[in-house]
């Protein structure tokens, strides 16, 4: 048998029907169209869920880039101007699959597929937010060319520490990183630091639940009482507030639950005191949640150092009625749908309390001579009230069923599984950090 030779295209006549193809042009596009939807859907039937996120991911990422700037050309409506604080879930099928949590690290309470989490229906829903303006999946490289060079930290409660573990994820997943620094012990998940190398980017978690000093309970579960001086930022983050580019604050929660609070050394109101303290002034919670969004925002406008404070919205528990030890709370497998739930009025306070807030700051940073400091808001109260599925509910515990269904089981029904909703959190800040170019 002969060796084979390539056909030389110059000795080639002419064809009329398409190259690499013996059939007609229409028959060819046809077959191959078919045989990419026959491909597809072996994909997304019989595929492992790894392999689908591995080749579905890009596709997605470069359909939402491609949407975005579309949406963003002049007299075509700018996508900086979007509103993503109102919409609907829309079903998005592996939208959410996109980190493993136990490769980067985060509570375990919030690992709901490590601790045995059966369905996974909640990772297949993406923010659609009102009006068609596109929400474009998360992208590391945009978040880090945003914020080169800069020091980005999360200070708060809980839920900031839930979006801070979610964007570490989620960059870590596409780039190097390292450890900076983390406490020891009980502490560990509290205070913590990352670098990423290829952008110069820091990104830190500081435990503040009031955002300003809080003592007793928020430093030792063991003590009943907060102590809450409304006088001074909390002690972690006001020593490093002069390194801090951009800050994302969250609070809330712990001002419901009540607190014993102070000017200095002076006692000038209570909320859900103790009977020790009943002879102090009750000032209720959303007084002394205005100062403390105002002093934390006053130490960070400080120094005439350019920085942009975002400020996040109140994100909604689910109990709804049912006790915390309860197993069948926050068992709803699927997002609420428009006006399916009426948002408590309580949590619209809290987030009016935010907005009021960013109102002051702004106008403040206004008027201030030199003054750089650029104030956002994050509101996430809506999209997070429809998720009552996205939560770890008993899956915060290790194989909750493993030994038979107790009568008794802590329920988390306020922070979010990771992957999940709270991810949406960090593709709207990659929105809000894009629509200003940095000063140098």
């Amino acid at each position: 048998m002969g060796v084979y030779k390539p056909l030389d295209p110059r000795s080639q006549k002419p064809s009329s029907k398409t190259p690499g193809c013996f059939l007609s042009k229409p028959v060819c596009v046809w077959l191959v169209l078919g045989f990419l939807s026959l491909a597809l859907l072996h994909l997304l039937c019989c595929s492992p869920a790894a392999t689908q996120q591995a080749v579905l991911s890009p596709l997605r990422q470069y359909i939402n880039s491609t949407y975005s700037f579309v949406a963003s050309v002049p007299g075509e409506g700018n996508q900086q101007n979007c509103s993503y604080s109102e919409g609907r879930w829309v079903w998005a099928p592996g939208h959410a699959q996109r980190y493993n949590a136990t490769e980067c690290n985060v509570k375990e309470r919030q690992d709901c597929i490590r601790n045995g989490r059966p369905d996974t229906g909640y990772l297949d829903w993406r923010w659609q937010p009102a009006g068609g303006c596109p929400l474009p999946a998360f992208d590391a490289g945009a978040f880090l060319a945003a914020v080169r060079g800069k020091h980005v930290a999360f200070i708060g409660d809980s839920m900031a520490r839930n979006q801070a573990q979610s964007l570490i994820c989620l960059l870590s997943a596409a780039f190097p990183y390292r450890l900076l620094h983390r406490d020891a012990g009980p502490q560990r998940h509290n205070f913590w630091g990352y670098a990423f190398p290829s952008h110069d980017v820091r990104v830190s978690y500081y435990w503040a639940p009031f955002l300003v000093r809080g003592k007793g309970k928020p430093e030792d579960d063991g003590i009943k009482e907060n102590h809450v001086h409304l006088d001074a930022p909390g002690d972690r983050w006001g020593a490093d507030a002069d390194t801090i580019d951009v800050a994302v604050l969250a609070a809330g929660h712990w001002l419901l639950n009540g607190a014993i609070y102070y000017n200095g050394s002076e006692v000038i109101g209570t909320h859900n005191a103790p009977p020790e303290f009943s002879n102090h002034t009750k000032i209720g919670y959303a007084w002394p949640l205005h100062m403390a969004y105002r002093k934390a925002v006053e130490r960070l406008s400080s120094g005439g150092r350019p920085r942009t404070v975002v400020l996040a919205t109140f994100s909604p528990s689910h109990f709804e009625g049912r006790p915390i030890d309860s197993p069948t709370a926050c068992t709803k497998m699927e997002p609420y749908k428009e006006g399916e739930r009426e948002l408590e009025w309580i949590f619209k306070e809290v987030r009016d309390v935010v907005y009021d807030e960013a109102e002051l700051a702004r106008a403040r940073a206004a008027a201030a001579a030199g003054g750089a400091t650029r104030i956002e808001v994050l509101d996430v109260t809506t999209l997070a009230a429809m998720r009552p599925d996205g939560h770890p509910s008993v899956y915060m515990n290790y194989h909750p069923f493993q030994h038979g269904v107790p009568e008794k089981m802590l329920s988390d029904c306020l922070h979010f599984c990771l992957p999940g909703p709270v991810d949406t959190f960090n593709e709207i800040l990659v929105q809000i950090l894009k629509k200003r170019r940095w000063n140098q």
